[in-house]
């Protein structure tokens, strides 16, 4: 297994530009009510950079990896989803809520199905029932079932991730590690999303929301780069 820091050491460098954009975004901190391409740009710029971080990779890596690209075509419907989201207040909150569902989809492909793990499914569709249960009675119209499918998409996509760790079986990996805090992180980050906006205000919501939500992309991101970390490890040993 790669240790930790040989990883830091190859792939902290790749990642510079995104902790910078996520660092724009918080310091100029654009206001939500005054949507514009700008504040759109600015949101999906952390993203942006985690495409080029993964394609800095190469193209023949991604083509010979499915699970990096579908990771890497995830990222790219978050982008379009976050794009979305600028403008939700406008009518775009399902059209993002879609890309998203989607973005799941791909992410949940990416960690694939081996090993199973019907336990940690079992605690993660316990952990998603409780969730919609609480939100249901605020939820009406259309979002009474597209809350549901999306609760379902997220909490396969955790599933796979939390199986794909192998904890007790001491056969983890850092990347499948990160793997699974990012789907965490953006459960987390998606469930305080659907609290603020459908039950009740949440205190720093927004620095929630985003904090997660970056934190939790950049370490998927990172999890679709254990096949190249373990190929140039083998041709330094």
């Amino acid at each position: 297994m790669v240790s930790p820091v040989t990883v830091v050491k190859s792939e902290g460098p790749k990642l510079v530009p995104f902790f910078k954009a996520t660092c724009v975004y918080f310091v100029l901190w654009l206001p939500t009510s005054s949507p514009s391409w700008f504040s759109a740009l600015i949101k999906c710029l952390p993203i942006f950079c985690l495409w080029v971080f993964l394609l800095a990779h190469g193209i023949n890596f991604l083509v010979a990896h499915r699970s990096a690209s579908r990771i890497l075509a995830g990222l790219i419907f978050s982008a379009v989803g976050d794009a979305f989201l600028i403008w939700q207040e406008q009518g775009y909150f399902i059209h993002g809520l879609l890309m998203f569902a989607i973005t799941h989809i791909l992410y949940s492909s990416a960690f694939g199905m081996k090993p199973l793990d019907l336990k940690a499914g079992f605690l993660m569709g316990l952990v998603c029932s409780s969730c919609y249960a609480f939100l249901y009675s605020y939820l009406s119209g259309p979002f009474t079932y597209l809350v549901a499918v999306y609760i379902a998409l997220i909490g396969f996509m955790g599933w796979r991730a939390v199986a794909g760790m192998q904890l007790c079986n001491d056969l983890w990996t850092w990347t499948k590690l990160s793997a699974c805090i990012g789907a965490m992180l953006f459960m987390v980050s998606d469930l305080t999303v659907a609290v603020n906006k459908f039950c009740f205000p949440v205190p720093y919501s927004r620095v929630i929301i985003m904090a997660t939500y970056y934190a939790a992309q950049m370490l998927i991101a990172l999890s679709a780069v254990e096949s190249r970390d373990e190929e140039d490890f083998k041709k330094r040993s």
